[in-house]
């Protein structure tokens, strides 16, 4: 998948594209249903899929007061839609000069102009230009004048539920650390990726040796707690089945940022310093609490492994 940063990074003769037009925050199952009606369009009419997105969350600029944290990481969002196969990616740069510009202009020179659209794609509920002008029925008033077709792509609903699907629902799930429910709402695990840093060491004094991960930022980390799930090691290529916890260590109260730590089932020697790691979290055993001394620690934490290994043994990969 190409990434273009910028309209003007865009070849003259990439065209013509069918473009789908969003946040595309953690591309979870109703984007991805986007998307598959983008590459049927694209494919039908010889055009380039292209997936039109933006660099944070417009409400970072417009109202900071209100504007949520994002579900996943810029660079995890491009990652994502790569793997759905598309052919490009235009990542504008939402800042007060695209807020300012009009509908018509947003249109006329980035979708027309730059990308010599054929088909645009969008939700029911996507606004964009200055004060949110531009609607559906607004691109469908500019289609015939310059040479598009719109299509509303309608909200996509899981089985047996009548919310749809949207980035809010998985922070509230996340928010309540039910990362099985988040994972059918997102088509996929819930997900953290960092390096593995040195800290205390605490884990392998007490017999589980942990990996920690650098701080994560601009990504939505689950409910503080203890998980079953998976360590990806982008260095070796191995997933390791593990036990994660996500919080501050109550029992010893000396952490003073939240963490997210892996335990590898069946490995004491592991040494991951400094490898590209990803996290991937399939459900959540337990909350975090303060136990009374170290062999009830000690205690729960081996019966959080017999449980996270059951979990996965169920559930697989």
């Amino acid at each position: 998948m190409i990434v273009f940063r910028d309209p003007l990074d865009v070849p003259a003769d990439f065209g013509p594209s069918a473009v789908a037009i969003g946040k595309f925050d953690g591309v979870h199952a109703g984007h991805r249903a986007v998307i598959r009606r983008l590459k049927q369009q694209a494919e039908a009419s010889g055009a380039r899929a292209v997936a039109v997105t933006f660099d944070r969350n417009p409400l970072a600029v417009l109202r900071p007061d209100l504007c949520p944290e994002n579900v996943v990481t810029i660079e995890r969002k491009l990652e994502l839609l790569s793997e759905l196969e598309i052919d490009a990616t235009l990542m504008l740069t939402f800042d007060a000069e695209l807020a300012a510009r009009s509908a018509e202009d947003f249109v006329a020179d980035i979708l027309v102009s730059a990308l010599k659209v054929s088909t645009v794609l969008v939700g029911d509920d996507f606004r964009f230009g200055r004060g949110g002008a531009g609607t559906p029925a607004l691109l469908a008033e500019l289609g015939p004048r310059f040479g598009f077709t719109v299509e509303v792509v309608d909200d996509v609903f899981l089985e047996g539920s009548d919310r749809r699907v949207s980035s809010t629902w998985i922070r509230e799930l996340l928010m309540a650390g039910d990362v099985a429910a988040a994972a059918e709402v997102l088509g996929r695990h819930v997900d953290v990726r960092g390096e593995v840093v040195h800290g205390l060491k605490r884990g392998r004094e007490l017999g589980f040796p942990t990996a920690n991960l650098s701080t994560i930022t601009d990504a939505f980390v689950p409910a503080d707690g203890v998980y079953a799930g998976w360590l990806v090691d982008h260095d070796t290529g191995i997933r390791h089945r593990s036990a994660i916890s996500v919080g501050t260590n109550p029992t010893f109260d000396d952490v003073l940022v939240r963490q997210v730590e892996a335990h590898v089932m069946g490995e004491t020697e592991l040494d991951l310093y400094g490898h590209d790691v990803t996290v991937e979290f399939v459900e959540r055993l337990r909350g975090m609490v303060a136990f009374e001394g170290i062999e009830k620690l000690k205690q729960q934490m081996a019966a959080d492994v017999d449980d996270a290994q059951r979990v996965l043994d169920t559930r697989g990969a």
